[in-house]
């Protein structure tokens, strides 16, 4: 088959080139890509709003399986063959963050697939430090899924969620619910705040709780469900400021609030509640190293099924039906780009 690489153009629009079949360099590998995901940076992408950063015509995608395809002569530990998904950091190693053990928020850091090259097409050349290996018995497809579930794995991290605790996620989007999937891995209890009737539903039959906060009491569900105390860790997923007045009145005394959206607006945030009640606040980024292992493990293990949150399929010679397929549509989850790799 012809090499092949989907370019975003602009204008929810993308064209299908000839890709390139290039040597690594020393310190990389040439992989075979498999699936893609498109997630929600991906679609502000199509609509357009990133246009200044991405500067089209390029190459975008980074939630990504493959197989290594050729690997450069300073490579240690890789092979061809092996199945392997990318952790899409380039980080420069020498500023503040990276010399204290923080190279994932860098002070310079480029996310591949949106400040560089990315994965939508048949071969991609990336640094041999970014790769995971998958085991056997996670597939490729599901692989394409493993650094979403990164993203929530460094939640539950940053919020130091133990089995045992309840927690409210604000947004049942995917990485809510994949945020969900992790703490119901780990042994806690979750409730989903979340208007969509698909992404409630979603959100019940893979273990969760569901409440519609535009029909019901967010504060007295919390209340009830939790016998007054309230939440010990909420995570405000949802990006939008009903959200960010509901996390200070449903967290717990001394709760913790995990911020993992990004608000386009700057928010109005009831500090009292933080003096009052003891509260902490966190972000949470992107992911480290051990959160991919951490992903890759539950999946492995069987503790997070990925299945259910693959919504669609496409050849990446019709990326543009995947992308249409997602947008705005609150029962897609995931739709995975085919881009020639298979198990």
């Amino acid at each position: 088959m012809q090499a092949q690489a989907a370019q975003y153009v602009g204008n929810k629009s993308f064209e299908v080139v000839e890709g390139r079949c290039e040597a690594p360099a020393a310190d990389e590998v040439r992989l075979k890509v498999g699936y893609v995901g498109i997630c929600g940076t991906d679609m502000h992408i199509y609509h357009g709003v990133m246009d200044q950063r991405v500067k089209p015509p390029q190459v975008v995608g980074h939630e990504m399986s493959g197989v290594v395809d050729a690997v450069g002569a300073s490579v240690n530990g890789y092979s061809v063959g092996d199945r392997v998904v990318v952790r899409p950091l380039d980080y420069c190693g020498n500023c503040p963050a990276c010399n204290e053990g923080h190279s994932h928020i860098c002070h310079n850091l480029k996310f591949m697939g949106i400040d560089s090259v990315g994965a939508f097409q048949s071969y991609w050349n990336v640094k041999s430090r970014t790769l995971h290996k998958l085991p056997e018995n996670v597939s490729l497809k599901q692989g394409a899924l493993i650094e979403p579930l990164a993203v929530a794995c460094h939640d539950i991290s940053r919020a130091r969620l133990k089995a045992g605790e309840k927690a409210v996620i604000l947004g049942g989007g995917p990485i809510g619910q994949l945020v969900a999937q992790v703490a119901i891995g780990i042994g806690a209890e979750v409730m989903i705040s979340e208007p969509s009737p698909e992404r409630r539903a979603f959100a019940e039959k893979t273990g969760a709780l569901a409440i519609n906060p535009l029909e019901q009491d967010l504060k007295a569900a919390v209340e009830d469900w939790t016998r007054g105390k309230g939440a010990d860790v909420v995570f405000e997923v949802s990006g939008v400021q009903p959200a960010v007045d509901a996390m200070t009145e449903i967290a717990s005394v001394r709760g913790r609030i995990c911020m993992v959206a990004i608000h386009s607006k700057k928010p109005q945030l009831d500090l009292f509640k933080f003096f009052w009640r003891e509260l902490e606040l966190v972000g949470a980024r992107v992911y480290e190293a051990a959160d991919f292992e951490q992903a890759i493990e539950m999946v492995s293990s069987g503790k997070i099924d990925l299945v259910p949150f693959i919504s669609k399929i496409a050849q990446l010679s019709d990326i543009g039906s995947a992308f249409a397929s997602m947008d705005g549509n609150p029962s897609g989850m995931k739709a995975l780009v085919a881009c020639g790799a298979e198990d």
